[in-house]
């Protein structure tokens, strides 16, 4: 048996169905004994399943079915170190949910989480939520093993539905990506609850964070729950507004030019930064024609019904490839129906706690300049603008895996992460005012991958 985990399932139930084999039962026992003898039970959830780790970290559970390293490819830089020896419990279930695109244990079922509960806590619980149309396990090696390391206990989310025919869910255009915010306050709420009868008290804080469309979360969430949090830190977070910026105002022009149909001065215009040239080819095969298909799909169905995301039976090459009504979407003409499907997931940098974004200058998905520039100048103009710091991290990508392949040219964001998540709980807890917001120059020497600052 692996060394990292006992896998002693902590009531008789768990015991008889093992840990978490697939095909296993629908439901399992809900609760176990906690630390100070009460017992686990997570709040509305339909099933969960609670195991003990020698090591909660990735490097341990690794090749277990307690974290999943192939949905966190790309999203860190060869080299990384993380810390590992991180000794507790951890919690897999699922709250009730009629969707089934997340395939996770052999549940298929959607609104699955993870919460960690670590030996030496610290007090703090740390939530976040899938980036992309990922799983609950895709930050374990960004995010989660490095504020397990620190006591912080840890929740993260699917957000209620993943992979490319997320669209699907949902009753109305739109529904999919609202449920991402309701399963995120939901899994809050559920994880201090949870945190409170393991180690005998509520949580003393509680920080919200995530990359992309964890970002986004984050902003929404410290919108409209800031009560459930003390701050967040933002991680180039998507930008959604009914009248734009939003992916629909500058992906159009990316899928023409794969197309052959728009030129460099096109790309200029519409918001994508000079000097990421070197990354269109990649983003041409990677990002652009899938993210504008699905995402459109969801918002607009009505728009090329023979145009969805992925279906039954579709090759790779098919679910990449862009489609060409999607090059000449132009979203300012769409009824009036589809902006106000955007309007209700949208944001209004009206936030209600601390909070630091970070965003690289050369992301070649989200463009910086239509979407982290504009959500400051949002934050700004609610009169938030004392709640918020924005560092521009030169020669960041949206994800720090293309740094392999561009040493020269990118620099790994995490290290300012990790920088900004320990300047955001000094601003909060020690009423230290982080450096003000500025563009990060990037070094010209040393190592890229595991240091980095705010300076």
């Amino acid at each position: 048996m692996h060394p990292s985990r006992r896998s002693t399932l902590v009531t008789a139930a768990l015991l008889a169905t093992a840990a978490m084999t697939p095909g296993g039962p629908a439901r399992a026992a809900g609760n176990a004994p906690g630390r100070r003898g009460h017992r686990i039970t997570v709040p509305g959830a339909e099933l969960q399943q609670i195991s003990c780790h020698d090591d909660l970290t990735t490097s341990a559970l690794a090749g277990t079915p307690y974290t999943d390293t192939a949905d966190q490819a790309g999203l860190m830089a060869r080299g990384t170190r993380n810390p590992s020896g991180v000794p507790g419990l951890q919690i897999d279930g699922y709250f009730p949910d009629s969707s089934q695109l997340n395939t996770t244990h052999g549940w298929d079922h959607d609104a699955q989480f993870v919460i960690r509960l670590p030996e030496h806590w610290n007090g703090k619980l740390v939530v976040t939520g899938a980036p992309g149309v990922r799983k609950q396990y895709s930050l374990d090696a960004l995010i989660c093993d490095w504020v397990l390391a620190q006591g912080y206990a840890f929740a993260s989310t699917d957000k209620g539905n993943s992979g490319p025919d997320f669209y699907t869910d949902g009753r109305r255009p739109g529904g999919a990506i609202a449920e991402w915010n309701r399963r995120t306050t939901q899994l809050t709420r559920a994880a201090k609850a949870v945190v409170a009868q393991h180690y005998g008290h509520a949580p003393r804080r509680t920080y919200m964070t995530g990359i992309s469309n964890g970002g986004y979360l984050t902003r929404w969430q410290l919108e409209n729950h800031p009560e459930l949090y003390d701050g967040g830190v933002d991680w180039e977070g998507a930008l959604w507004r009914p009248d734009g910026p939003n992916l629909f105002t500058f992906l159009p022009t990316a899928v023409a030019r794969q197309l052959g149909q728009a030129g460099d001065e096109d790309m200029y215009a519409a918001g994508f930064t000079r000097g990421t040239e070197f990354l269109w080819p990649y983003h041409e095969k990677v990002y652009w024609g899938l993210t504008q298909k699905i995402y459109r799909a969801e918002f607009d169905p009505g728009y090329d019904p023979e145009c969805p995301g992925a279906s039954a039976g579709s090759t790779t090459e098919e679910i990449l490839a862009p489609c060409p009504s999607d090059a000449a979407y132009d979203y300012v003409a769409r009824p009036g129906s589809v902006h106000d499907a955007v309007a209700r997931i949208s944001l209004t940098g009206r936030i209600g706690k601390p909070m630091i974004t970070l965003h690289g200058t050369l992301d070649t998905l989200l463009p910086i300049g239509v979407q982290s520039d504009v959500y400051a100048r949002m934050v700004a103009d609610q009169g938030r603008a004392g709640l918020h710091r924005y560092y521009r991290i030169e020669g960041g990508n949206h994800v720090d895996g293309l740094y392999d392949t561009h040493p020269d040219e990118l620099r790994p964001i995490l290290p300012c992460y990790r920088a900004a998540f320990t300047a955001l709980t000094d601003w909060v807890e020690h009423h230290k005012e982080p450096p003000t917001s500025r563009t990060v120059p990037r070094p010209a020497s040393g190592d890229l991958v595991n240091t980095g600052s705010l300076d």
